[in-house]
């Protein structure tokens, strides 16, 4: 999978409920909020904090693009920045020795990259790279750590994240090594559509071969099975989502079970509930 540096690029150039411990903490709507262009922030860490505590992060914040296959961090490199997206999708990518990816968990606007440094880490085994191209925000951890001491909500509402975050990624490794590619595929493509609002995702067979830890041909008869119940609909490069409510028949209970406990749940839909024989 072809990747560049977030380093290189720059040369030149928790929602409105989520659920810890099935607590519901309501949090504003985003896009309530704009940066100091007056740019409408959708980031719902951002946009769930208090006028007081957004004032202190903003001036801190710098707007950037994230474009398709950005890597924002490799492996062990050196953690300068947190990034709040506003949109796109971002994958966390385990990568082994010999250069096998898996993907471990994605973030969108519900959350920001860059976890580890919140407790003082400065260095990350994960591949953080952009999948579906968005834009965001970026704040230097030297400033993060500053302003959180006077941050009592930003503090909590990022623990948080972390917690949902680090669930999530837990789930998803069951799910990679328990459940057939087409459940995995519906519960990728769930999860996906979740974060960017859209009900189609850019996406190529080859891209989540790689993200569900299988091959190609694999993702193929999995994507085949669902087009032909009508559920999806595969384009060179795209997939969308015909039928949500099957989707989520075809996914396994880890869909249920990630989204039981997190930080974003589309406006329309309801919690689902956890179905026998997934």
């Amino acid at each position: 999978m072809e990747v560049f540096c977030a380093a290189e690029s720059a040369s030149t150039g928790i929602s409105e409920g989520f659920r810890v411990a099935h607590q519901p903490i309501q949090l504003p709507r985003p896009g309530v909020r704009g940066d100091s262009a007056d740019k409408p922030i959708t980031n719902r860490i951002l946009s769930s904090l208090p006028d007081s505590e957004f004032r202190s992060i903003r001036t801190h914040l710098e707007a950037i693009d994230l474009p398709h296959h950005l890597s924002l961090y490799e492996p062990n490199q050196l953690l300068e920045f947190v990034h709040f997206p506003n949109d796109g999708l971002v994958s966390l990518v385990v990568v082994l020795a010999g250069g096998k990816t898996v993907e471990a968990g994605i973030v969108g606007n519900e959350g920001l990259v860059g976890v580890p440094a919140l407790v003082g880490l400065d260095r990350s085994p994960l591949r953080e790279v952009v999948q579906i191209a968005g834009e965001g925000y970026r704040c230097p951890v030297a400033a993060l750590q500053e302003i959180l001491p006077a941050c009592p909500r930003l503090v909590r509402t990022l623990e948080r994240y972390a917690v949902v975050l680090g669930l999530q990624m837990a789930q998803t490794a069951g799910c990679n090594r328990l459940h057939d590619v087409v459940q995995r595929l519906s519960r990728w493509l769930l999860m996906a559509q979740d974060r960017i609002s859209s009900p189609t995702l850019p996406i190529t067979h080859d891209f989540l071969a790689t993200m569900l830890g299988t091959d190609r041909p694999s993702v193929s008869l999995a994507a085949g099975t669902l087009q032909k119940k009508q559920i999806i609909e595969y384009n060179r490069g795209s997939v969308k989502v015909l039928n949500r409510s099957e989707l989520e028949k075809s996914a396994c209970e880890c869909y249920a079970v990630i989204q039981q406990y997190s930080s974003y749940r589309r406006p329309d839909a309801e919690t689902p509930a956890l179905h026998e024989g997934a």
